[in-house]
């Protein structure tokens, strides 16, 4: 049995991953800003982090804000962890962050270069989008009474649950580097993705088109957040809202 701890292990990604190690007899601390008894900042560091990491083996990094500050807390947990000893260091990133020139993915690539140079054994996991935040998004577009969508944009979103069990294995195993992407089974059009949940909402909206101006939009059309030849997944986008939706009865028009 081995000691690992998970950032960000009450997120959506990491509370799975945690649940998954534990279920394979790990013993497994979770560390996140509120989560006791190791609550850290990992973007302010400080002494929390020392008693997190003492006889840890492997880090699972999950953690990850979009309002900034991934760079500063990978670092202060990187060098926390090389003062602590810890074998093997795990993040997951995005598919992409190397063709997209978003703002998010251009932090998360500085992060797996911090990771591979960080003097730890290292492996790095690249994803593609979740279906619950493809459902976030579509949900925050839904409340007008026309969808907009970026026209001639894909998507291919992957159950979180399966790269949960990716990241947990690749966890218990070695430093393997940078590790095939894990992609959803399908490449959808936005559009059909956007209809689906219309549909599984009950929800009755006009969808709209529009072309969209800039490098990132390009880089989206392009497809360069796509993994079609790592499309490893097996759950779909339909499988997913029927589980999430289903069962709800106060559809809303």
């Amino acid at each position: 049995m081995t000691t690992i701890l998970v950032t960000g292990g009450t997120g959506t990604l990491g509370r799975l991953v945690t649940e998954r190690l534990r279920a394979d007899g790990h013993a497994v601390r979770v560390l996140s800003r509120h989560s006791q008894p190791y609550a850290v900042d990992l973007r302010e560091g400080g002494s929390g982090l020392g008693p997190a990491l003492a006889g840890v083996d492997t880090v699972v990094h999950c953690a990850t804000t979009q309002r900034g500050g991934d760079e500063r807390s990978a670092a202060n947990l990187i060098a926390a962890a090389r003062r602590a000893g810890v074998a093997h260091l795990v993040y997951i990133s995005i598919v992409g962050v190397d063709r997209v020139p978003l703002g998010y993915y251009r932090t998360k690539l500085a992060v797996e270069k911090l990771v591979a140079e960080s003097g730890l054994g290292w492996t790095v996991l690249r994803a593609t989008q979740f279906h619950d935040l493809v459902v976030q998004v579509l949900q925050a577009l839904a409340k007008l009474p026309v969808v907009v969508l970026p026209a001639h944009a894909s998507d291919q979103p992957v159950e979180v649950a399966e790269v949960a069990d990716r990241l947990a294995g690749l966890a218990q195993g070695a430093p393997a580097g940078r590790v095939p992407d894990v992609g959803g089974p399908e490449v959808r059009t936005f559009e059909s993705l956007a209809r689906a949940y219309l549909d599984a909402t009950g929800r009755r909206r006009a969808v709209v088109n529009l072309p969209l101006a800039g490098k990132t939009y390009r880089a989206f059309r392009a497809g360069g957040h796509l993994a079609p030849e790592h499309a490893v997944g097996k759950g779909t986008f339909e499988e997913f809202l029927a589980g999430r939706f289903g069962g709800e009865d106060g559809r809303r028009g």
